[in-house]
């Protein structure tokens, strides 16, 4: 399994009933055929899917934040809260970092990989390294020359009960398509903004603010999950503002300006499948539902029980 596109084309031929529902299994809101392989999380499981089968790729319950590989024959995900690599088909599993750190993003290259882990300032920094390199910081700039801070084992802290607790401190990183940018939470905007969301970029360690929130602009809340276009003409990212009403799925150009909300209130972790579909999880039926939304006419098409969606290149 190569992971390659084998169709674009989205197909509704029905309803399956609601007792996959209720037993717990792989429950489809459709038999879309969906020809690009999206691998997902269900309750701590991360499994693959091209079409209305699924498999499963890990054993185990403690899993989250999957992103396949360019070249879609790996995944890079978390396990128990450390960055691991395994082949697409869940073999080979092996961990590549061993320090807590947030969803991991590979280089355009497919030779390494960035995550969000604890910096040299003690606040959370953005690192690269993989299956056959050395970790080393990225963000801030300011720890490009102090070294990588050792691995420490701290017990975790405790997992918030609501959707909005859970994502404020998502340090799900993001790769531009062409390896210069990484998005990231946070940054050097917070030594004056309560949260915010960051561009960086990766040769001269520069950062830009795209959303910001507090520091005496009178807004409340937080930008997370972010996802390059694959064109690398926009960004997408989880928006949750505490004035509104929802968390919400924000796209804008790579400054931060043109701004607009994408897809329904409680949409959230988009990522984009070409230029014109985003795969995102969504509210459907009281569960979250890895669902696909056209980009261009806001139409709809529930795939699998599921979240932290990742799409095959």
């Amino acid at each position: 399994m190569n992971g390659k596109t084998i169709t674009k084309a989205l197909t509704i031929a029905g309803l399956t009933g609601v007792a996959a529902l209720l037993t717990g299994t792989a429950a489809h809101a459709s038999t879309a055929t969906h020809g690009q392989t999206v691998t997902y999380v269900r309750g701590g499981v991360i499994y693959r899917s091209s079409g209305a089968d699924e498999v499963r790729l890990t054993e185990d319950t403690v899993n989250a934040r999957p992103r396949f590989s360019p070249d879609g024959t790996k995944l890079a995900y978390l396990h128990d809260g450390t960055v691991w690599v395994m082949d697409a088909d869940g073999g080979n599993k092996h961990q590549v970092s061993d320090r807590k750190a947030g969803g991991p993003a590979w280089s355009p290259d497919g030779r390494t990989i960035a995550f969000a882990a604890l910096s040299c300032t003690g606040g959370p920094g953005v690192f690269r390294g993989g299956p056959n390199d050395t970790v080393e910081p990225l963000f801030p700039a300011s720890c490009r020359d102090q070294g990588v801070p050792a691995a420490t084992e701290s017990a975790p802290a405790p997992a918030a009960a609501d959707l909005v607790g859970r994502l404020r401190t998502d340090d799900a990183v993001a790769w531009s398509p062409d390896g210069t940018r990484i998005a990231f939470r946070g940054g050097e905007c917070e030594s004056i903004a309560d949260n915010c969301l960051s561009i960086g970029s990766v040769a001269t360690g520069r950062e830009r603010a795209i959303d910001v929130y507090g520091g005496g602009n009178g807004t409340s809340g937080f930008g997370v999950v972010p996802a390059w276009r694959t064109d690398g003409q926009k960004v997408a990212w989880t928006r949750y503002d505490a004035d509104g009403t929802a968390v919400a799925v924000t796209e804008a150009d790579v400054d931060g300006s043109n701004r607009h909300m994408v897809g329904k209130a409680d949409d959230r972790e988009m990522v984009y499948e070409g230029t014109r579909t985003g795969m995102l999880t969504a509210a459907y039926n009281g569960h979250s539902w890895i669902t696909a939304v056209d980009l261009a006419t806001g139409r709809r098409t529930p795939l699998h029980q599921g979240s932290q969606p990742t799409v095959a290149a």
